[in-house]
């Protein structure tokens, strides 16, 4: 997730530096073929007309990909709160308190936390979670495709216990089982965001679109039979461009990039949110800023 304004310049050209090359050689091929051949002058009106159409169309595609990002954002709002509760709960409503179950609850559901954000990245979902369960736990929900739902199992057989054993009573685990609904519920919203793909046709043709726009507006430019004509051309495109790149970064927000969801700092937050409440003091650093970002 972006945390600064001032975003390095080199980051933005990064996205658009092929498409203001391609921008150059389309407007020095129209720029010199225009003169050479009889080529009818179109008004400026129609690339005019064309660019406002453009713009209307970035401006709903960045509406758009924005309310796909903000909902994964707010998925992993859910979940920080739901995490929190979670281990609340079980240290409050079980009969022993802080024991080796709500201990082993508390770690797991930090595990959880780390282990869904590196498997919606489609990175190893068992990798760095070793520390937070046993190891027969971890061969067990390592056979799994999907293991922060094999986590979520974990929990639902230790509440299971907890209420055959009578740690808590019926209304208690009620409460302890909505509680894992909901973070079933949020994970499976997440990965509908991940599994989801945006239209690229939309995409494709808003990328001609401008394309033609460029070109359109070279024609009607050529009477100023300048050269500047060319850089200005460029500069023209890239506010398009960069537009369309924003929009198509933010609408895929767990794609290990700068714009993501900043889930491993929020899976951080969670760990030493989680170990606070057990007393311990190995807690973790706080995920570091990488320049202009945090993942």
């Amino acid at each position: 997730m972006l945390v600064k304004y001032r975003i390095p310049l080199k980051y933005l050209l990064r996205f658009v530096y092929l498409d203001a090359a391609i921008v150059f050689m389309v407007s020095m091929f129209v720029f010199f073929f225009v003169r050479k051949v009889d080529f009818p002058i179109i008004p400026l009106g129609i690339p005019t007309f064309m660019g406002t159409a453009i713009s209307l169309l970035l401006a709903f595609k960045l509406g758009q990909s924005y309310d796909r990002w903000w909902e994964a954002r707010k998925v992993w709002g859910a979940i920080v709160n739901d995490s929190r509760s979670l281990v609340l709960q079980a240290l409050n409503f079980h009969k022993e308190g802080k024991c080796e179950q709500t201990e082993r609850i508390a770690m797991r559901q930090a595990a959880f936390a780390h282990s869904l954000g590196q498997s919606l990245r489609e990175q190893s979902a068992v990798k760095g979670i070793e520390g937070f369960v046993s190891s027969e736990e971890l061969t067990r929900v390592s056979k799994h495709k999907n293991v922060p739902l094999a986590l979520m199992n974990e929990h639902s057989r230790d509440l299971k216990q907890m209420l055959e054993s009578g740690k808590v009573n019926e209304y208690q685990q009620i409460q302890i089982d909505q509680t894992l609904v909901n973070l079933v519920s949020s994970m499976g919203k997440a990965e509908r965001i991940k599994n989801t793909v945006f239209p690229t046709s939309y995409r494709l043709f808003l990328h001609v679109f401008i394309y033609v726009f460029i070109v359109l507006l070279a024609i009607a430019l050529a009477e100023i039979d300048r050269l500047w004509e060319i850089p200005m051309l460029v500069s023209i495109s890239l506010p398009f461009f960069m537009l369309e790149k924003t929009a198509a970064y933010l609408q895929d927000p767990f794609e290990n990039r700068p714009t993501d969801t900043s889930m491993t700092s929020i899976a951080k937050t969670i760990e030493i949110n989680l170990k606070q409440l057990l007393d311990r003091e190995d807690l973790p650093d706080p995920e570091p800023v990488q320049e202009f970002y945090v993942m």
